[in-house]
């Protein structure tokens, strides 16, 4: 198959993204598959910058957006790699956060007419807006923790919510922008931070126990993985940094508490 790995683009998850495409498009490769790198900020990619690009790595913080700024050719970028892409037998997306993961790429390629990975861009939207899929999994019946959306006052967080909360950007993933914080005086700074990388910001109530993780497959749960970060959070370090946090598979759980986790 002829194949167009999307990734890089301009969100604070870029380095995530290109990580991702470092073992993507090997990968294919290796399986045999003809594949075109396409960095959405910049387009497609030659031999070399392909290669510079995908043995950067993750730093320790996501890209400034100053930095990511310069990188970007505009929104065009993507519009033009379209035409060049109408000949590709898939699109494998692998870009995280920002227009990668809310639905716009997505939107693009439907437009298109080209096939992609993942979800279409309506489920995308919905899943990255936190605000918007915890109204659905309440109404699904989904237990999820109480939260309010800035502006928020400390005396209401503290009545509604109680201390420590956790403050984080709306659309974003990996931990980015993300501060627990345990005091009222704290929670105007914590808020300005994630104001840097959303336009709008949740402060949810913090809820204290182990990491768990479940993978689903076609319909059937995977076995339960326990994440165990160096410090209070899984952040962005702990995630991407070697040595950063232990992933235990499986969890070390009763077989009847692993099957309710399931």
């Amino acid at each position: 198959m002829k194949i167009a790995v999307l990734f890089g683009g301009t969100s604070s998850e870029r380095d995530v993204s290109i990580a991702s495409a470092a073992q993507v498009i090997p990968a294919l490769r290796a399986l045999g598959h003809e594949v075109l790198a396409v960095d959405t900020a910049s387009g497609r990619l030659s031999g070399p910058e392909e290669e510079r690009l995908l043995m950067s790595g993750v730093g320790p913080q996501p890209p400034s957006g100053s930095a990511l700024a310069g990188i970007s050719r505009g929104a065009p970028v993507l519009a033009a790699q379209t035409e060049q892409m109408r000949d590709v037998d898939l699109v494998f997306l692998a870009l995280h956060g920002g227009a990668g993961e809310d639905g716009r790429i997505q939107a693009v390629l439907d437009l298109a007419g080209l096939p992609y990975t993942g979800s279409n861009h309506i489920a995308s939207a919905t899943a990255m807006d936190k605000d918007l899929s915890k109204r659905l999994f309440r109404a699904a019946g989904v237990p999820t923790a109480d939260w309010r959306m800035a502006p928020v006052a400390a005396g209401e967080v503290a009545g509604a919510l109680g201390w420590p909360v956790v403050v984080k950007p709306n659309k974003q993933g990996s931990t980015v922008g993300l501060s627990v914080v345990r005091s009222p005086d704290a929670l105007a700074g914590a808020i300005e931070r994630a104001q840097r990388h959303d336009d709008e910001v949740m402060v949810e109530r913090f809820v204290p126990g182990r990491e768990l993780t479940v993978g689903v497959l076609e319909g059937r749960a995977l076995p339960v993985g326990e994440i165990i970060a160096p410090g209070e959070v899984f952040d962005y370090q702990a995630k991407y940094q070697t040595g950063g946090a232990r992933e235990i598979f499986p969890a070390d759980l009763s077989p009847d508490l692993a099957a309710r986790v399931q």
